[in-house]
C-alpha cells in the first residue's frame, strides 16, 4: 500500500473540504489515488464535485493573437518560475514573439516552433533573469463561415480562444469572456463522453440509494441529477455571464451563429510544484 503522505491528505481536504481523518480514511482504503478517494468520498458522503487540484506548478502568462479578419487565432502559454519573472518586461516581449511567430507559421509543435530561432532567444532569456523559461503548448483555430474571438483576463493568467459560425467579433469575445469566467467542458450535453457520464450516474446512484425512497423514484433522482451536471457543464445551457436571465446557447442563436469549439488555458493547471518548506530547507542548507 502506498504511503498516506501529508501533503496528500492536506490536498485532498483542499479539494473536498471535508475532515482530516474522512481525507486519510479515504486515501488509505483507496491506495493513496487521490481521484479515487475522491470518487469514494463522494459515493458515501454525497459530497459534491470536488475542486479541481490547487497546487500551481508554474508561474507565467498566456496570450493571444487574432487575426485582424477574424479567420484565424492563436493562443500561447509561456511559464517562468516565479510570478515576478512573469511581470518582466524582457519575460513579455518574448513572449510577444514566441505569439507572433506561431501565429505567423501558423505553429502549434512547440518544439518545432523553438527551433526555429526562439531557442536561442529563450536560452540567453534564461541566462539573463536566472529562472527556467519554457514555452508550454500552442492552440490555433481557424474560422470557416465565421468568426475566431479570443479573451484574456485582465492578470493574463487565463486566455479564450472561440470558433463561431456566423456571428461577429464582439459575440466572439463574450462567449471567449464566458469561457473565462465559468469554465465550461463541453458545447453541448451530447458532446460529454459515456465514460464521464457512466462515472457521475454511477456516484448520483450510490448517493440516492442511500435515501430510503422507492426504486422508481431513486431513478428519477439519478436521472434529475444527471440533467443538472449535464447543463452545468456545458456552455449552450450555462446562464450567461453578463446576463445570467439568458442561456449562452439563445444569446448564440439570436444572433445567427453557433459554438463551434473553445480552448482554455489557464496558467500552470495541470502542472505539479513540489512544495518546500522554507525553513526546513535553511535547516538542511545550514547542515541542521
Amino acid at each position: 500500500m502506498a504511503a498516506i503522505t501529508a501533503a496528500m491528505v492536506k490536498e485532498l481536504r483542499e479539494r473536498t473540504g471535508l475532515g482530516m481523518m474522512d481525507c486519510k480514511k479515504a486515501l488509505s482504503e483507496n491506495e493513496g489515488d487521490i481521484d479515487k478517494a475522491i470518487e469514494h468520498l463522494r459515493k458515501s458522503s454525497g459530497m459534491k464535485a470536488a475542486k479541481k487540484a490547487s497546487r500551481t506548478a508554474a508561474e507565467g502568462i498566456v496570450a493571444t493573437q487574432v487575426a485582424e479578419d477574424g479567420s484565424y487565432a492563436v493562443l500561447v502559454e509561456v511559464n517562468s518560475e516565479t510570478d515576478f519573472v512573469a511581470r518582466d518586461d524582457n519575460f513579455k516581449s518574448f513572449v510577444d514573439k514566441v505569439v507572433s511567430k506561431a501565429f505567423t507559421d501558423r505553429q502549434t509543435d512547440v518544439e518545432a516552433l523553438m527551433q526555429s530561432g526562439l531557442e536561442d532567444e529563450r536560452q540567453a532569456l534564461v541566462q539573463k533573469i536566472g529562472e527556467n523559461v519554457s514555452v508550454r503548448r500552442i492552440q490555433e483555430f481557424s474560422a470557416q463561415d465565421g468568426v475566431v474571438g479570443s479573451y484574456v483576463h485582465g492578470n493574463n493568467r487565463i486566455g479564450v480562444l472561440v470558433s463561431l459560425q456566423g456571428g461577429d467579433d464582439q459575440l466572439a469575445k463574450d462567449v471567449a469572456m464566458h469561457v473565462a469566467a465559468l469554465n465550461p467542458m463541453v458545447v453541448n450535453p451530447d458532446d460529454v463522453s459515456q465514460d464521464v457520464i457512466a462515472q457521475e450516474r454511477d456516484i448520483y446512484t450510490a448517493q440516492a440509494q442511500d435515501s430510503g425512497k422507492p426504486a422508481e423514484i431513486v431513478e428519477k433522482m439519478i436521472d434529475g441529477r444527471l440533467r443538472k451536471f449535464l447543463a452545468e457543464i456545458s456552455i449552450v445551457e450555462q446562464p450567461f455571464v453578463k446576463d445570467p436571465d439568458t442561456k449562452v446557447g439563445a444569446l448564440v442563436k439570436k444572433s445567427g451563429a453557433k459554438i463551434l469549439a473553445f480552448m482554455r488555458y489557464e496558467v500552470g493547471e495541470g502542472i505539479e510544484k513540489e512544495e518546500v518548506d522554507f525553513a526546513t530547507e535553511v535547516a538542511q542548507q545550514a547542515g541542521l
